[in-house]
């Protein structure tokens, strides 16, 4: 067996054991996010959100799949289809007009519950180490390329609205929030996939580093082998 192999049969033995824990630290993961992103927007914003709308996603991926004649066009449209948005809105200017808002798209709620089952994976492999007294210095690169990555790929993933930007719910809209130019957040928009894909390499790389840390490389038996041996010949001869 391969030393790759040995790091996917710890990273499958390690979930199987603990998927429990794995699975409610994966949800977990999701339910904190949005809420830290909530949050964040009423922070922002000094303002309670006072609407909530939901939306039937089943029925609208179904009309998209049936009128949509490129796959490749379907999938993302789809990808960017709601199914709750919460916000703030104003009524100073009759029926009303929306001034921020978070959106849940099912799809990428997908990709914040990958990052969460990640997170978890690189968690409860480092434990595990901790637990065989199998730490070293690179359990510090585990650690900062798992929460670059889970960072990269929790920005990429924000799906926020404000009216200031006047278009679809983004991440660059964050960027926004935080002062910079409107014109420039929706300039770097292009780059979230190209974040998510980074974010999700850095997470893979963390959680392979994490199983190599469980990897027995205790030179003892070998050397105890070669002594038994030398032992045996002596005697022979």
């Amino acid at each position: 067996m391969t030393e790759m192999r040995q790091r996917l049969a710890i990273i499958q033995s390690t979930i199987r054991s603990q998927w429990r824990l794995w699975a409610t630290i994966a949800i977990a993961w999701v339910v904190l996010y949005y809420l830290m992103l909530l949050l964040w927007l009423m922070l922002r914003f000094q303002a309670l959100p006072n609407y909530l709308s939901v939306f039937d996603w089943v029925t609208n991926v179904q009309v998209i799949i049936a009128s949509t004649p490129s796959w490749s066009d379907t999938l993302r449209i789809i990808q960017d289809e709601w199914v709750l948005e919460i916000g703030f809105m104003n009524y100073d200017y009759g029926l009303g007009i929306s001034e921020w808002s978070l959106f849940l798209a099912p799809a990428k709620m997908l990709v914040t519950l990958m990052v969460g089952a990640l997170v978890a994976t690189i968690f409860l492999l480092l434990r595990k180490a901790q637990k065989h007294c199998q730490v070293t210095d690179g359990g510090r690169s585990v650690y900062i390329a798992g929460g670059l990555g889970a960072g990269l790929m929790a920005f990429a993933s924000m799906t926020l609205s404000w009216v200031v930007c006047c278009a679809s719910p983004t991440w660059v809209v964050g960027l926004a929030m935080l002062g910079l130019g409107v014109s420039t957040s929706l300039w770097l928009e292009p780059l979230g996939p190209i974040m998510n894909v980074a974010g999700l390499a850095l997470l893979i790389i963390a959680t392979v580093r994490a199983a190599g840390r469980l990897i027995a490389q205790d030179p003892r038996p070998a050397a105890a082998t070669s002594h038994t041996n030398s032992s045996q010949l002596q005697s022979t001869l």
